[in-house]
């Protein structure tokens, strides 16, 4: 994906704890720096919602969420619309959403936005009153190099990882399809057949995964990734692993759950077919300090071929960023306010402290008010 699909300004106005967050600007790497319950989370549902929006789950995944009463920005009677728009490149989406009696969302409002070299800027309306988004259906009828077909092929590369859920029933570790692996799944439940993928087609960057894994794990020799076949005749696959100067063959199981998690975004920030935007909500859970101090290099490397939203409490992890990387991430009056800092506002500072102690010391805001 070009670096022209990557967001460049988003206004989000109504959901959940982000009553006004207007125009923010996102860079290549923007990290979202905030203590327990100041909003990043629901900067992070945000995009989750929009994939499933343009993918025409909106409904469904309101249910999942309770209802919309519990979307909008404390409550209808307070709230009665979601309005966003986002940038990218020359094109934008603009959508406002309307809370209806059975407790779902009804658009009041969709409309693409291209502003061309040529013709100026204009907007597409694609109704109202609908109930799921009409992008999809317009990229399908339009065709390729239409404004709806940049639109909807720019939101659907952006994707949410979240690799928190490392229990005995999740799927990262349990036996899988080994054909689903087109793209590594948000929550990495068909991590070994897309490495198994890789290794076949693309060894030099499977090579690169294995021998990064090792400087966190280094009792880590490789994965064992071998499908094996049902009585269904249909192919599953597992993600054994192997140990140095063992023949042993290993469970997930048997893999601490910081180390499963490592291995999760190792693989989703070196993949050879990048999403435009990759968005990762508090990755340091679990790590150990130098796993994190690897995990900051990945991600800055990771910047220079996509963009790279990621939120964090970690002090360890911010110290691998500058501070025109944060985005302070605060509550006022009870909802959730964004700010961008300037580094040259604390070149005093940095010459006696680093960027995560300056976080701690409550110097670049960001940290739990009294």
């Amino acid at each position: 994906m070009s670096k022209k699909n990557q967001i460049s300004r988003l206004t989000i106005k109504g959901f959940k704890s982000i009553k006004d967050l207007d125009q923010l600007y996102l860079g290549s790497l923007n990290v979202l720096l905030g203590g327990n319950g100041a909003g990043k989370s629901s900067f992070v549902s945000y995009f989750r919602m929009l994939g499933e929006l343009v993918e025409l789950r909106l409904q469904k995944w309101t249910a999942q969420q309770g209802s919309a009463d519990r979307i909008v920005s404390f409550g209808v009677k307070e709230t009665d619309k979601i309005e966003s728009f986002v940038r990218f490149g020359l094109n934008g989406y603009k959508f406002e959403l309307e809370p209806t009696v059975e407790g779902g969302f009804v658009f009041a409002s969709e409309k693409l936005f291209f502003d061309g070299p040529f013709y100026g800027p204009k907007w597409i309306h694609l109704g109202t009153g609908h109930q799921e988004a009409q992008l999809k259906g317009k990229f399908k009828t339009s065709g390729a190099g239409s404004e709806a077909d940049y639109c909807y092929s720019s939101i659907s590369s952006w994707k949410v990882f979240h690799f928190h859920d490392t229990s005995e029933t999740a799927g990262v570790k349990r036996y899988g399809p080994a054909h689903i692996n087109d793209y590594l799944r948000p929550d990495a439940s068909n991590l070994a057949a897309f490495l198994y993928r890789l290794k076949s087609e693309t060894p030099e960057v499977y090579e690169q995964i294995r021998k990064t894994i090792q400087l966190a794990i280094p009792f880590f020799d490789d994965f064992y990734l071998k499908p094996v076949e049902l009585k269904t005749e249909e192919m599953v696959i597992n993600l054994l692993w192997k140990q140095k100067d063992s023949d042993y063959t290993f469970w997930p199981s048997q893999l601490s759950d910081g180390s499963i998690r490592f291995i999760c975004l190792a693989t989703a920030l070196l993949q050879p077919n990048l999403p435009s935007t990759i968005i990762i909500d508090e990755p340091e859970l679990g790590l150990h300090p130098y796993a994190i101090t690897l995990l900051g290099s990945l991600l800055r490397s990771a910047s220079t071929r996509m963009q790279v939203i990621v939120s964090t409490q970690s002090v360890p992890l911010v110290n691998e960023f500058s501070i025109d990387d944060l985005i302070i991430v605060e509550r006022e009056q009870g909802a959730t306010v964004f700010k961008r800092l300037d580094e040259d506002e604390f070149k005093i500072w940095l010459e006696d402290y680093s960027v995560g102690e300056l976080w701690e010391k409550n110097i670049l805001g960001g940290r739990p008010r009294k």
